[in-house]
């Protein structure tokens, strides 16, 4: 059992290190571009900690909720020519686009180290003990005593590989190689269902682990980097489904803030090293998917108003005016942060876990 303490240094942890390469990508590109960078920010102010290094301020801030790079002339005063407003559009694109560049690239070595680092696995056959009627289990043909071996030809050593396997191709046809009560084995096609009736699944079967054993795994960094390259795809995979699924009414929405991704951290930590460095690759690419996301105060904010220039061919939106939509979207944001924060710590009050 680890303490609150521990937990909140881990996440802080966390924090570190997802707002540090964020504003270090944004940092790297603005020095790279002669871009003069006045200060570099991990969190919000008022100031706890600020040391000058050269020309730029590196501060530590009270308000946990993000971090910041600010740079000469991005308020648009294109005077100087190291002001960023006096750069072009495909070198502010590239200033701004780096942060999120960060966050992509970040979760390719924490998934590589979290693959080599010995870990615990469950190992089981997975054996099917009921299949609902008209679900698409029962239309492929699958019934109780089957073990599933394979979905999509990924070998299946849990239940939990199943269910990840099943909601990567929610939606589409997917194929699964079966063992029959016979051992002889036959592959049948389904189709996932994005909202299926109450307890049935997406697939409609109950399964069951048999002959489980807990074993250690760990893979050398050549099959590492490469699975880890495919779980970062795998993961933008699941975040799709996830937004299509609210979208279509299959889901409904379940944010995490700041108290939320918290104890999460507590729970993911005491599975392990390798499960935590995952779960940070995960944030991270949310981290970089919600920062494109064209929403004001965000990067893909930013980036629309360089669209809207481009497609103007040169004329900028006033300064004054992006100023202000920036100002706004980041009040809502706050706002946003602060109503989900509550609900995260209401369910923690409750006795819910976040994880579901």
């Amino acid at each position: 059992m680890l303490s609150p303490i521990v937990v909140i240094l881990i996440f802080l942890a966390i924090f570190a290190v997802l707002i540090l390469s964020h504003e270090f990508g944004h940092f790297i590109a603005a020095k790279l571009s002669r871009v003069r960078v006045d200060e570099f920010g991990i969190g919000f102010p008022p100031r706890l900690i600020k040391i000058r290094r050269g020309e730029t301020l590196y501060s530590l801030n009270l308000v946990p909720l993000g971090g910041f790079v600010k740079l000469l002339g991005e308020e648009g005063d294109p005077a100087g020519p190291r002001s960023f407003a006096s750069k072009s559009i495909p070198v502010r694109f590239w200033i701004l686009f780096a942060g999120p560049l960060m966050n992509l690239l970040l979760p390719i070595l924490l998934f590589s180290i979290s693959f080599m680092v010995p870990h615990n696995t469950i190992v089981e056959q997975v054996v099917i003990q009921e299949v609902a009627s008209g679900s698409p289990a029962q239309m492929a043909g699958i019934a109780p005593g089957d073990t599933i071996l394979q979905v999509n030809g990924h070998d299946i050593s849990n239940r939990g590989e199943l269910s990840y396997y099943i909601q990567l191709g929610l939606g589409s046809e997917i194929n699964i190689m079966l063992q029959r009560a016979d051992l002889s084995q036959e592959e049948v096609s389904l189709v996932p269902r994005w909202a299926p009736p109450e307890g049935q699944g997406a697939i409609g079967v109950v399964v069951a682990g048999v002959d489980g054993q807990v074993v250690r795994q760990s893979y050398p960094p050549w099959q590492a980097i490469k699975l880890a390259v495919q779980r970062c795809g795998e993961t933008f995979i699941l975040f799709w489904n996830t937004i299509k699924g609210w979208i279509i009414g299959a889901a409904a929405p379940q944010v995490a803030g700041p108290v939320g991704i918290a104890q999460i951290t507590g729970e993911v930590a005491k599975a392990g090293i390798s499960p935590l460095l995952a779960f940070t690759a995960f944030i991270s690419l949310n981290l970089a998917i919600i920062n494109l996301l064209p929403l004001p105060a965000l990067d893909g904010g930013r980036i629309v108003f360089l669209l809207v220039e481009f497609v103007r061919r040169g004329k900028r939106v006033s300064a004054r005016i992006e100023r202000r939509v920036n100002y706004v979207g980041f009040m809502l944001l706050i706002a946003l942060i602060c109503v989900v924060t509550y609900f995260d710590i209401a369910r923690i009050i409750a006795g819910e876990s976040l994880l579901g």
